[in-house]
This record gives C-alpha cells, structure tokens and sequence, in this order.
C-alpha cells in the first residue's frame, strides 16, 4: 500500500517538474524573443550600406542577433544549412573598410553539448505532459478501484509483541481477573505443556463490566505479558455500507491472525455485531446476522494446535447470541466490576506516577471518597487534579485538588461561580440543600454527610454530597432504601415548611424523578411490598425481532397495577413525612444552616460537623413494612452526590 503511494506521489512529483522545466525554458527564451524580428534580405541591404556593426550566430542553430551601429538589435533568421560569413560573401558585403579595419563584427559561437537535447525536449515537451497526465489520471482511477475492493479488508488494528507495551504491572484493582488472565498468558507462552495433558488451549475469553473498568487494558496485557501481536477491532467496524462486507472483515481478520500466530484478537463492544439473530424486522436480510455467522465459523475453524485467542468485551452479555458464549467458542467470561476501596488505593497510585503530589495528599482518603468510581473515573480525577493545579499556578497536587476533581467527576462539571442568582434564588437554594443535609444527618441507616454548598456545578444549582457506606453499594435493605426517599425529599419539604406550598420551586425535579424511581423498584422489582408479596411485576421482555432489545411489558391486570400505584404513593408519602417530621424538630438548625450556607456558600469539614451534632436524630422502624427478604441488589456505579442537588435536569432560571 506505502508503495503504491509513492508511485502515485511520484506521478504528480514528475508532471510537476516537467511543467516547471517548461516555464524555466520559456523564461530563458524570453530574451531573445524580446527582440524584434527583422528579415534577412532587410539585414544584407543594412549590411552593404554599412548599418550594421555586429552578427552573432550559433553554431546548428538558424537564429542570428544582428546590432546597428545605432545600437538597436534585431534577430534573424537563416537557413541552417547556410554559414553566414558564405550568406555575406554571397551578397558582396564588405567586413572591412579601405583602410583594412573591420566594418562588421561576426561571431559564430559553436553549440552547447545540450543544445540537441534541448531541442528533443522542447519539441518533445507536449507529449510528455499528455503522457503524463494520462498516467496519473490512470493511476487515481486504479487506486479508486482498489479502495473499492479494500472495503472487505480487516480494519484491525495490530500492535507488535516485540516492543514495549502494558503489563500486569499496569493493571490495578482487577486482581481476580489477572489471576483468570494469567492462565491465558501460559497457554501462549507454553504450549506445549498444556497439549502433552491434552489439554485445549481456550479459543475464546468474554470479559463483562460496566464501562472505565478495564476491558481493553486487561486485554493488551495479556497480549503484552505473553509477547505477542495484538489485534484491536471494534464491533461496529464491521459492518459497512456494502452487503457482505462484514463477514469479508471477518475472514480477513481471521486469516491475518493465522499467519501472526500465536497472537490475541481484540474484539471491543461485539454486542455491536453479537447481538441474537433473528427474523430482522419484515422478515428482511440483516448484514450484521451475516457477519456474526462468520465470527462463529471462524471461531469453530480453529485448529487445536493453532495459538490464536479472541477476547471480546462487552457491558450487555444479555444480548448477546447464545451460540456466541458458548463453550467451545468463549470458554470463559471473566466478570470485571467497579473496584473496591483497595483496588482503588491501586488504581490511585498507578494514576500518580510521574506526578508531583504535596505532602498533604492521602490516596487512602480519596479512595473512600470514591466508592463506585470505576478504573476511567479515577484516571480522571488525577487528570482534573493536575488541570487544576496547573491552572491554580501550583507545582505540586494538592489534596484541594483532588477534592475539587472528585467533585468536578461526580457532579459532571465545574463550579459556576459566574453564574448570577439573586437573592431571593439563593435563600432557596440554601433551605433545599439544608433540607437534605439535616434529614441525612437525623437518619442512621441514610449516608453520611460530607459536603453542602450552593455553588452552582454542572446542571445543579447546588448539592448535598453524600458519603456511601461501601458495603451498601451492592445490597440495600429496605431501611437504607426509605432513608434515602426521606433524605431525596428533604429539599422539598424545607421549602414547603420555609415557604409554603404555593412557593415550592422545580429545583426538586431531578429529586423527585429519583424518589419515584426508587419507589417503583421497591415495589415490582424487589418484592419489599407487603401487600404483593414478594414478586417480580412487569417482567423486562426480549423483542428478538428488534435484536433483543428490552422492553418493559406489563404481565399483569388493571387491579394490580392499581395496587401497585397505591403501594409506591405509600412508600413516598411515608418518607414524605418522615422528612417533615425531621425537619420540623430540627427548624432552628434548618434556619442556622440556611444562614450558614448563605455566608460561606459551602459547608464541610469541622463547621459541617458542628451543625450535624446539633440535629436531633428521628427514632423510627423505618423497617416496619419489610418482608422476610428484606435486602436487595442495587449496583451503582457513581456516588449519591449527584442524586441531591437542586435543579437537577431541570434547575432553576439564574
């Protein structure tokens, strides 16, 4: 391909040249052809009446330069089989005078040695360019031809195992999955110890985890631990405009990692092109089935000898074809979740290499203040971290950077503090996110507080961060489920005792979709209904002909639906109340708090703490209503900061 590029620049660099020697030439004739014409006959009757002074000539060539005694000059033209002192004898023009002096001056000078050249080139010239131009022409027209026919070429990109890469070294907080990793890194490095068992080298390794944790790194250092070439790919570069493309990719792909063997296939996101096959929507082909039947055929063709392993990642392995994750195609899935707070600790310090920190920096706490971050999110707190202290003019990292940083990740953007609010907006906000704070500090099964602000971020016109407990980033019982109602609809209810319910603004809209959503949970998907019972309602349906998509379809009657209306009311106004209880035992450190945050506009750290003591905490069962089964499954992959500030997607005016 790099050759054909040169010829084809080649061409142009040519056709260039010889349009650049055509205007030198034309340049270089300009001197002569500056001068006016006179005729010969004109030139030999000057001569004889003793006009002329000077002739020059050039040996082979018909051109002559003639000079008046006056000092004008005219060029000529003679017969190149004529001499000139023969063409001035001929015609009895005197040279010299009586007294033996010469009267015209004849200089013939002989021809260059290129002169005959020049002469081919010039009148070789069009022609060339012609020629020229029909080649170069020709040669976009082939390479046209050959980009059409490179569309079932493999896009894969491949990284050699010889030079330096990642390692396990690189990978931090996905200690497990190393460990199912390594194996895969002895199959590539010793064969031949597992096929004297008779063991079968694993064709295939399906790595599944949200996104940021690690899918694409852990696999470039398989490849990078085992020394081998590398090949990169994407789902969606499969399939292109064309039909049959895809499964062409496939083969071609397939076909380079053959002969790079032993070697690793990459394949990122293959829900792209993996998704379940079926019928398509009218019946029709779908290109994309085409292209998941070659991966499979491809997959299936490998030979037992042949040390060639596909790893694919994805986030949805419940799309996914189940003749894809088969045995005997991805032997193995290895699960890779958000880390936790060690693995976090590792992380952090893989991030920090190279970077000067200030003494005051602890990855420890920083770590605890990230629970649900995944490997990306921390890398971008470092980022922002030195973002903000170089823009800060700083040498070194503090650790009110990294605050900032975690901050900036977890809310999803930067402090506003040009944004305009006026009075009236700001008492508002400083009740609201008063109301959070206090309902949180008076519940012990709610998170902890760790800061409370109105400075405008991101979409929020202020926030409430919240502490998550490790452990309950996994399973939540229902107590820690109502607290968390109660604590999302404290800003509501502070501004309805503050203002009144004519008064209540839309900055708990964010709040409220949360409550509800939450609610809804409890009820259809966690069975914490003592009412319904512990079932499933409204059960998540694969619509085949749309690739799998989920849908939400309701199995259920009229009546139930009623009852499971009834039902999430009554967890909502429950925690309704609760905050209102809260926050009307607690008014006057609702009103110090608002006044607080409206001085310094942000609480934390030991003044935060003053205010939390003085909150006088509510005794109730919030775990009244639970049923036997009272703890569910809810993953989260960000903190609960975001999920308490006001505005939220819909905040207020500024």
């Amino acid at each position: 391909m790099n050759d054909n590029r040169w010829l084809k620049n080649s061409f142009v660099y040519l056709i260039i040249l010889v349009a650049a020697l055509a205007l030198f030439f034309q340049y270089f004739g300009q001197g002569a052809s500056q001068t006016e014409e006179k005729g010969i006959a004109d030139v030999i009757a000057d001569a004889q009446v003793g006009l002329v002074s000077e002739i020059q000539a050039q040996a082979g060539d018909e051109q002559i330069i003639v000079t008046y005694k006056d000092g004008k000059k005219y060029r000529s033209r003679v017969e190149t089989s004529d001499s000139v002192m023969q063409l001035l004898a001929d015609y009895n023009v005197p040279l010299y005078d009586e007294n033996g002096r010469r009267t015209i001056n004849v200089t013939v000078q002989p021809a260059p040695a290129w002169g005959g050249l020049l002469s081919i080139f010039t009148i070789l010239l069009p022609t060339l360019l012609l020629i020229g131009f029909f080649v170069f022409f020709m040669r976009q027209a082939q390479g046209s031809n050959n980009q059409a026919m490179s569309f079932g070429k493999s896009r894969a990109r491949m990284f050699a195992g010889d030079k330096p890469t990642i390692t396990f070294a690189d990978v931090a907080g996905q200690e497990e999955a190393k460990q199912d990793l390594a194996e895969i890194v002895e199959f590539l490095k010793f064969p031949d110890k597992f096929a004297a068992l008779g063991a079968r080298i694993p064709r295939g390794v399906l790595m599944v985890g949200p996104p940021g944790t690690g899918k694409t790194l852990l696999s470039r250092a398989v490849a990078g631990e085992a020394g081998v070439p590398f090949f990169s790919i994407s789902g969606s570069e499969f399939v292109e405009m064309f039909v049959g493309v895809g499964a062409s990719r496939v083969r071609d792909l397939f076909d380079q990692a053959k002969r790079n063997a032993p070697c690793i296939v990459f394949i990122d996101e293959i829900d792209a092109v993996g998704r379940q096959r079926g019928a398509g929507l009218g019946g029709s082909h779908d290109e994309r089935e085409q292209t998941l039947n070659q991966i499979l055929v491809e997959m299936d063709g490998f030979d037992t000898n042949t040390n060639v392993i596909v790893i694919a990642a994805t986030n949805r392995p419940d799309v996914l074809d189940p003749a894809l994750v088969r045995p005997g195609r991805f032997d193995r899935q290895v699960v890779l979740d958000a880390p936790d707070v060690r693995g976090r600790i590792e992380i952090l310090k893989v991030h920090v290499k190279g970077k000067p920190l200030a003494e005051d920096v602890n990855l420890e706490v920083i770590a605890r203040q990230t629970p649900g971050f995944s490997g990306a999110d921390l890398m971008n707190v470092v980022n922002e971290a030195a973002i903000l202290a170089a823009r800060r003019s700083k040498r070194k990292i503090s650790m009110a950077e990294f605050q900032d940083a975690v901050e900036r990740v977890a809310i999803g953007g930067p402090e506003r503090r040009s944004r305009v609010m006026t009075d009236r907006q700001k008492l508002v906000v400083a009740y609201h996110e008063a109301g959070h704070a206090i309902v949180g500090a008076a519940l012990p099964k709610a998170d902890k507080v760790q800061k409370v602000t109105i400075i405008p971020r991101g979409q929020a016109g202020g926030y409430t961060l919240f502490l998550p407990d490790e452990d309950s980033l996994s399973l939540r019982t229902v107590s820690q489920f109502k607290a968390r109602l109660a604590v999302s609809l404290g800003g509501r209810v502070a501004e309805e005792i503050v203002f009144g319910n004519d008064e209540v603004t839309t900055g708990a809209s964010g709040d409220l979709m949360q409550v509800t959503r939450i609610a809804r949970a409890m009820v259809t998907r966690y069975g914490m209904s003592q009412r319904l019972g512990p079932m499933v309602f409204g059960e998540k349906e694969e619509l085949i002909f749309l690739g799998r998509e989920i849908s939400e379809q309701r199995n259920y009657g009229d009546e139930v639906a009623r009852q499971i209306d009834e039902e999430v009311h009554a967890i909502v106004t429950e925690a309704y109340e609760t905050a209102q209880q809260i926050l009307l035992q607690n008014r006057a450190v609702l009103d110090d708090m608002a006044n607080a945050l409206l001085e310094y506009e942000t609480l934390d750290g030991e003044q935060l703490e003053e205010m939390i003591r003085r909150v006088k905490p509510l005794a109730l069962d919030l775990s009244k209503s639970s049923t036997p089964n009272g703890r569910a499954e809810e993953r989260s992959t960000q903190p609960d900061a975001s999920q308490h500030g006001f505005g939220g997607t819909n905040p207020l005016p500024a």
